[in-house]
Parts: C-alpha cells; structure tokens; sequence
C-alpha cells in the first residue's frame, strides 16, 4: 500500500513540475460599455487556468521555482451581439537574475491584431494538431513563444522546440481568415515573428539574447564591470542582423524589452568605454534615440 501511495505521490508531484508558466492573464473590458461584465470575469479565470495548468513543454521538466513568470493583458475594445470580441493582448515575460532578486524582462510585445468568438462557460480546449478557435491559437502561441524566449537565454538556440510549435499553431491558424497569421497581415504581427526568429538570418538576434543573459546579466553580481563589457558585445552582435535587414522586426522587438534596462546598465557602476555601444544603439534603434541620450558616460 505504502509502494502504491508512493508511486502516486511521485505521478502528482511530477505532474505538478511539468507546468512552466507562472503566468497572470488579465482580461481589461473598461472600453466597453453596457455589457454582461462577468463574461469577462469568467474568461479571466479560464484563460488563467488554461494557461497555468497546461504542459507545454514535454520534454522538459520545471522544479516550481523554475516557472516563467509572465503576463497576459487582454484588452477588449468591442463586443458584438454574437460574442464576437475585438482586442489587443500585451505579453510581457521575464527571468530571474543569477544570484540577485532582479529579474529582467525577456520578452514584450503588443499583439492589436486580436479578436475572438467565446461564449461564457465554453471549455477552454487546444489542440497543437489543428485550429479550432482564435482565442485559444493566439493564447497557446503565445505560451510557446514565452517559453523559447525565456530558453534562448540559458542555452544557445534552446527553444528551438517551442519556436517550432509555435510555427505549426501559426500555419494551422493561417487558413482561419483571422488577421496577423499571415505575411500579408503587414510587417508586426505573430507570423512575421515566429518565422523571422527561425529564420537563419536572424541567427545573430538569438546569439544575442544568450550572450546578453549568460554572459553578460547573470555575470553582474560577481564582477559588474565584464558583465557591462559582455552585455555591450552583445547588442552589437545585432549590427550582423542590420547590416542585413535595416530595421527589421526583431530589432524592435528585442529594444521593446531591453530598453529600459539597457539605460540603467549603462547609467552607473564602473565605468567602461561605450563610444561604440552609443553608435550602435542609435543606429539599430532610432526610436529610442531620447533613451539612449540619458545613458550618463
């Protein structure tokens, strides 16, 4: 009995390591007016426990202190009579720091290209093999993009696997006649992203992320001044993707997240020489130029 009681302890524990996200779903309705609030509420909990108590990664295991914290933002600006629901979803992820409470964001991006049919109470299934809803595609894409972002960080090329399923939901999605699951959906959207980080042209931006991470923010609380060095080289290896693809999508994408930190990085502690670095962030990302003018060297 102790033998069989063992076995399902160790079945439950294993069941519970397998989840990957901590994930906070949020589903915002104050645009619209006049409607049933708790629709809302109720796709706020299932959407919650669809992405919290999903595996999405089977072939690898998660201690619960490994769980990617993230975040959904739903934001619906209209609801039809049909239950048809136009939104946006702003996805934020990050990690945690080597040896530091600091976690550093990985992964931002605004999705406007949403929209959704739910009737309250349906049961929230996916299904990697075909497409059935735009909520639960543009959800679970998102799941798996979280997931081979925050592992391109720890290993070179590491969510290879999760990019790849990724893909396949976006493939099976494009038939759908839901916008940003194709190329003619414009230069932003959730197929552009997916391919161009798959694409071996954008090998660099990748290269990028891992040194960035492993070499350079984990590095930080043992010899801060290598780690800024390290973060420096870094950026410019996204030079390669430039010089290559001017402003390309990716760019954005990793200033979107970056940003921010990059300035405080750069803004205080021992100092090193970063003529360079100003040049290069000037040149991949413009729109950031006023940022960049606050970096004190």
């Amino acid at each position: 009995m102790h033998k069989i009681f063992s076995f399902f302890l160790v079945l439950t524990f294993s069941f519970v390591q397998a989840q990957e996200l901590n994930c906070v779903v949020t589903v915002n309705y104050d645009m619209v007016q006049g409607t049933n609030t708790q629709v809302y509420k109720t796709l706020e909990k299932a959407l919650n426990d669809f992405v919290n108590n999903t595996t999405w990664d089977k072939s690898t295991t998660y201690d619960p202190l490994e769980k990617i914290n993230c975040s959904m933002v739903i934001i619906i600006s209209n609801q039809s009579p049909n239950q048809q629901f136009t939104a946006s979803i702003q996805v934020q992820s990050s990690r945690p720091v080597y040896n530091s409470s600091y976690s550093t964001p990985v992964f931002n991006f605004n999705d406007k290209d949403f929209s959704f049919n739910y009737q309250e109470f349906e049961q929230l299934n996916f299904n990697p093999d075909s497409f059935d809803s735009n909520l639960m595609s543009v959800v679970a894409y998102y799941c798996y993009m979280i997931i081979g972002m925050d592992a391109d960080t720890f290993s070179p090329k590491g969510g290879t696997p999760n990019f790849e399923m990724a893909q396949q939901v976006a493939n099976y999605a494009q038939a759908s006649g839901y916008k940003g699951w194709k190329l003619s959906d414009g230069t932003a959207n959730r197929y552009v992203l997916i391919n161009d980080i798959l694409s071996n042209t954008f090998s660099p931006y990748r290269e990028a992320m891992y040194k960035y991470h492993i070499n350079g923010i984990d590095l930080m609380s043992s010899d801060l001044k290598t780690s800024k060095t390290n973060i420096k080289e870094a950026i410019e290896t996204l030079n390669k993707v430039h010089a290559v693809r001017p402003n390309s999508f990716l760019i954005r994408v990793f200033f979107d997240a970056k940003s921010d930190e990059i300035v405080s990085i750069y803004s205080g502690g021992p100092s090193i020489p970063i003529t360079d670095l100003m040049d290069s962030l000037n040149k991949l990302s413009p729109p950031n130029n006023s940022k960049w003018s606050n970096i004190k060297f």
